[in-house]
């Protein structure tokens, strides 16, 4: 439904698109995503005096609590940029397979985020396990909890048979979606602590992906922003 959404809308902007002079990259001027069920186009702002002002203009901020992060937020967690970002949305996001989260708490969310994201503040995946909150949060994620496993096969599983890679004794994470975690930058601890409770949860590594730089990368390269209703 959301490639169908997506194909249409874009048939109906292909014959009013002007050449960008501000680029994302030599061959590739703009990203569309899906968000809030509208598609926006994620382009750089062509105003070459434009500076950027406000917070996020800061460089100076007192640690704790805003120090600089590891370059790695976990083990197995590959780190990534804005071009690997923008790959991302047009094919894992826009098929339904993954999704985009920011982890901050929602008062900076209401402040803008980067489209195609939903907020799920970090603090969600350090409640208790049985919470119902945490449970809606992995439902939406693709992870099944998981009723009384069989001694039996939890040795299986262990043993690495019958999907055991990607299932613990509390969730079953084999139609689980890849995330990207992202929040304000390398100095925001907010994506890193989202991304050690889903680790500690048994989430797999390998569909988790960390959007270091955050919103004060991605507004220092006057990328589009949006603010939720």
């Amino acid at each position: 439904m959301v490639r169908q959404i997506y194909l249409l809308c874009l048939m109906v902007w292909v014959g009013s698109v002007q050449a960008l002079d501000v680029k994302l990259t030599p061959d590739r001027e703009f990203v569309e995503v899906i968000h809030k069920n509208k598609l926006i186009k994620i382009q750089r702002i062509q105003d070459q005096d434009h500076v950027l002002e406000g917070g996020f203009a800061k460089t100076s901020r007192k640690c704790p609590p805003f120090c600089i992060q590891p370059m790695d937020a976990g083990e197995g967690v590959k780190t990534i940029a804005q071009l690997e970002l923008f790959d991302f949305m047009e094919n894992e996001l826009l098929d339904g397979k993954g999704l985009i989260i920011d982890a901050r708490t929602p008062a900076w969310w209401k402040r803008g985020t980067i489209p195609g994201s939903v907020n799920i503040p970090f603090t969600i995946f350090s409640l208790d396990i049985d919470d119902p909150q945490l449970i809606d949060v992995m439902k939406t994620l693709g992870a099944k909890r998981r009723g009384d496993v069989g001694g039996f096969s939890r040795a299986m599983e262990e043993m690495g048979l019958m999907g055991g890679d990607q299932k613990n004794d509390e969730w079953d994470f084999t139609s689980a979606k890849k995330l990207v975690l992202w929040c304000n930058g390398m100095w925001c601890g907010q994506s890193p602590r989202a991304i050690k409770g889903l680790l500690e949860l048994g989430y797999p590594a390998s569909k988790l992906l960390y959007y270091r730089g955050g919103m004060q990368v991605w507004q220092t390269l006057g990328l589009t922003v949006t603010v939720p209703e």
